[in-house]
């Protein structure tokens, strides 16, 4: 009985079927990952050399005190972040930051959802419309800049002009702080609305149209079937703007380099770091701690987004 009983595991373990050798490639799988490395590497090797490259050579440049254009530099570790955030400027650039992101990314995306249901309706001219909306998005910021600036200007603007006609006299906005981050914030918000007025057309127009006629036979009006039907399924077409919109707004800086260009009242993070490395500071490696800590906050708040934001979307 005892024999018995200590042969039926070893019996087991006999039986027990050894494991499927490892299927090796075929000529066809080689074939595919090498076609796929061909496609990718090119492209891998330009983000590691233009993107990641670059970003940890800034990092390293935040923990030095370095003149720009100067041959020598001194490592200081974490001095750079230690004098930036016990500075009495970083309460400022940081409140401005957070004004112009919040202001520009709302201001955007309410008024191109506005302008989308608008667009959204079966009249005439309506093709010209979305052309001409969208046309802001892609001139230069350079150009829209200057236009803009020439119509604020106090002194000989357009502005000034009309507010002069009916007697009154033209706010200084351009040299007044407070002023001069509410004018940006109106030219960022205009040149860019168009780009969330498309895409929340697209998403407007990709509606399903049969829920929409159901909702519309039960008697339900338009402002019920929009808010109780096109804002749920619309709500990837949001996910997708408040990330595109909020990275662009924290890395806005062509707007306020022409209509502010000595940063009064409008230095968002980053451009008071242009300000110290190429401003009259020529401080480099405090400018890359600016930059890096907007890099930190850009990654923080992506991550945030998809990982809490992302369980309100409801993918149809």
């Amino acid at each position: 009985m005892t024999r018995q009983l200590t042969d039926r595991p070893r019996a087991a373990v006999e039986a027990k079927p050894a494991p499927a050798p490892r299927a090796r490639w075929s000529a066809r799988t080689r074939r595919d990952f090498f076609v796929f490395l061909a496609l990718a590497l090119p492209n891998l090797l330009l983000i590691a050399v233009f993107t990641y490259l670059p970003l940890f050579n800034n990092i390293y440049y935040s923990t030095l005190d370095w003149t720009l254009g100067s041959a020598s530099a001194t490592v200081v570790g974490f001095d750079n972040y230690v004098t930036f955030f016990t500075s009495s400027d970083a309460t400022k650039v940081l409140g401005t930051t957070a004004i112009f992101t919040l202001v520009t990314v709302g201001g955007s995306m309410i008024l191109g959802l506005l302008v989308a249901l608008a667009l959204n309706s079966k009249i005439r001219g309506t093709t010209f419309a979305r052309s001409a909306v969208f046309a802001p998005y892609v001139l230069s910021g350079v150009g829209v800049g200057l236009v803009w600036l020439f119509i604020f200007d106090p002194g000989y603007g357009v502005l000034a002009w009309l507010l002069r006609g009916i007697g009154q006299q033209s706010p200084q906005w351009i040299n007044d702080p407070q002023l001069s981050l509410v004018m940006v914030i109106i030219v960022y918000v205009w040149k860019n609305l168009g780009y969330c007025a498309v895409v929340y057309l697209a998403g407007l127009q990709s509606l399903p149209q049969d829920v929409m006629e159901a909702a519309s036979l039960d008697g339900a009006n338009g402002f019920k079937r929009f808010v109780s039907m096109a804002l749920p399924l619309l709500s990837p077409t949001t996910f997708f703007l408040l990330i595109t919109t909020m990275l662009s707004s924290l890395q806005a800086f062509d707007l306020i380099r022409i209509m502010t260009p000595l940063g009064n009242g409008t230095s968002t993070l980053i451009y008071e770091a242009y300000l110290q490395a190429f401003g009259a500071f020529n401080r480099a490696g405090y400018s890359a701690a600016i930059s890096v800590i907007l890099f930190a906050i850009l990654l923080i708040i992506t991550v945030l987004q998809l990982r809490f934001v992302e369980r309100k979307v409801h993918y149809s």
